[in-house]
């Protein structure tokens, strides 16, 4: 997936003939923080709603202000994993996406790349989740998918993790297993650390306990 793949057209960049009010306006409108300045083709750079207020700007053109625009922006063909880098990196609402010639194209903004991340991850998916902990040299995806594979099942998604002030690594798997018991039972064989599992057959299992409790109450 490529950012010119996540383009909007719901959302117009601001020229600096508008008045901050109406900027203030579109962000509440379409729930952003910050929105791009556009002259022609040419992308000058992200205006957020606090520059607007801290500048009392409501009622003045934009470009009539002395503003310290920041200009972030990625290629159209950058990958989604790049620009989510980049946005996360400068807690921003949207990303402006340009072409070779630095051309503005239009904006990626945030809910798009949270769904979209949410598709590579397969979260609609049935399935269970296997977060497992270990040395990054001891990391193997092709030993960690012949485990997963070896018990009917097969790795939908997965992220490594680097833990903060170690040489561990957190990895995080969604299979298609629903009921995960066979799969955890191979991985502490091969002296993996689970560090947490998420599955049905515990929850259906409680939810089975639970309802034949009640139907044993109301029958005495």
């Amino acid at each position: 997936m490529l950012a010119k793949d996540l383009i909007t057209d719901e959302i117009p960049p601001l020229k600096t003939s508008d008045i901050g009010l109406m900027a203030i306006n579109w962000m509440d409108e379409f729930k952003v923080s910050q929105l791009p300045i556009v002259n022609k083709h040419e992308y000058l750079g992200l205006i957020s709603d606090t520059d607007i207020l801290d500048l009392n700007i409501t009622d003045n053109e934009i470009g009539k202000s002395k503003l310290s625009l920041i200009r972030p922006f990625v290629y159209e063909n950058q990958h989604i994993y790049e620009v989510i880098k980049l946005v996360s990196n400068m807690k921003l609402t949207v990303m402006p996406v340009l072409n070779e010639s630095e051309h503005y194209l239009g904006l990626i903004p945030v809910t798009a790349l949270l769904h979209q991340f949410a598709t590579l991850a397969a979260t609609s998916e049935p399935g269970g989740i296997i977060v497992l902990e270990m040395n990054i040299h001891d990391y193997s995806l092709t030993q960690i998918a012949q485990i997963i594979e070896s018990n009917d099942g097969k790795i939908l998604s997965s992220y490594v993790k680097p833990l903060a002030d170690s040489t561990k690594i957190e990895v995080t798997l969604k299979t298609n297993k629903t009921d995960l018991s066979a799969i955890l039972q191979t991985f502490y064989r091969y002296n993996y650390t689970v560090k947490a599992s998420f599955h049905q057959s515990e929850f259906l299992d409680d939810m089975k306990n639970r309802f034949d409790s009640f139907m044993n109450y109301i029958n005495i």
